[in-house]
């Protein structure tokens, strides 16, 4: 189903997941606000979709608050509005024993994918609480990790355990103001983030093993599907994962 006239937000839209999602929404005919730090990979997201009429690409840094409120300014002062965030941005640190973690690697991913990801929602909860028709969903980026860790991952699983907590509460609070609230975990999509799964990567029991991924584009279209529901429905939590990869069981 087109989706004309409706305004979506993909943060870390430069690649992976983000680039799949926005160039899938594209694809439906949203139009798509693409953030993300990098200006020329926000455009080379643009160029791919065939449709760059309809994307705005917003350089974005989600730790700086100003940076965020600036994307807000862009998003109000071209649309007016906004229908959609797939809230997305999303950073780590390579596997690392809880005890030996620094304070710097915490941070670095703590300031992204849980502080970045309470602005960009707040902002977009901001603007779909006060627009007029109000309303709109907000789809969270969880990920497998928000329900079991990785060997070395404190704080990418810290993260996206919160993301749980801020994503059922968004959804509660939201209910007065008709903002939706959902999120999508994935597991193993093939994006340069995860290319270290075909080389192994640490399992529970101590060894290393490839694990298999699939087609990050399914994640994309599992995206469009969740935000194309009308406004009373809601994929409160989707989780999208290759189907042999070891999460359920013993692998």
């Amino acid at each position: 189903m087109a989706e004309q006239g409706r305004i979506a937000l993909v943060t870390g839209a430069g690649s992976g997941v983000g680039r799949s999602a926005a160039l899938a929404l594209l694809g439906a005919g949203y139009a798509v606000v693409l953030a993300g730090r990098r200006q020329d990979a926000l455009e080379e997201t643009a160029s791919q979709s065939g449709a760059a009429g309809r994307a705005q690409a917003v350089p974005t840094d989600v730790t700086d608050a100003a940076s965020v409120d600036a994307l807000f300014a862009a998003i109000r002062a071209r649309h007016g509005r906004l229908d959609v965030l797939f809230n997305n941005a999303g950073a780590n640190v390579p596997s690392t024993d809880f005890g030996d973690l620094t304070e710097q690697q915490w941070r670095a991913v703590i300031s992204v994918n849980l502080d970045g990801a309470f602005r960009v929602a707040r902002g977009a909860y901001r603007m779909m609480r006060d627009q007029s028709p109000r309303g709109g969903r907000i789809i969270n980026n969880g990920s497998i990790s928000a329900y079991v860790p990785r060997p070395g991952s404190a704080p990418y699983t810290a993260s996206k355990h919160a993301i749980s907590g801020l994503t059922r509460t968004i959804a509660l609070d939201g209910r007065r103001h008709d903002i939706a609230c959902g999120q999508i975990d994935i597991g193993n999509a093939a994006t340069p983030m995860t290319a270290r799964m075909t080389k192994g990567v640490p399992q529970a029991n101590g060894t290393l093993a490839t694990e298999p991924t699939m087609d990050v584009d399914d994640v994309g279209r599992a995206v469009v599907f969740m935000a194309g529901l009308p406004p009373d429905s809601n994929v409160q939590f989707m989780t999208i994962m290759a189907t042999k990869m070891p999460f359920i069981g013993r692998g």
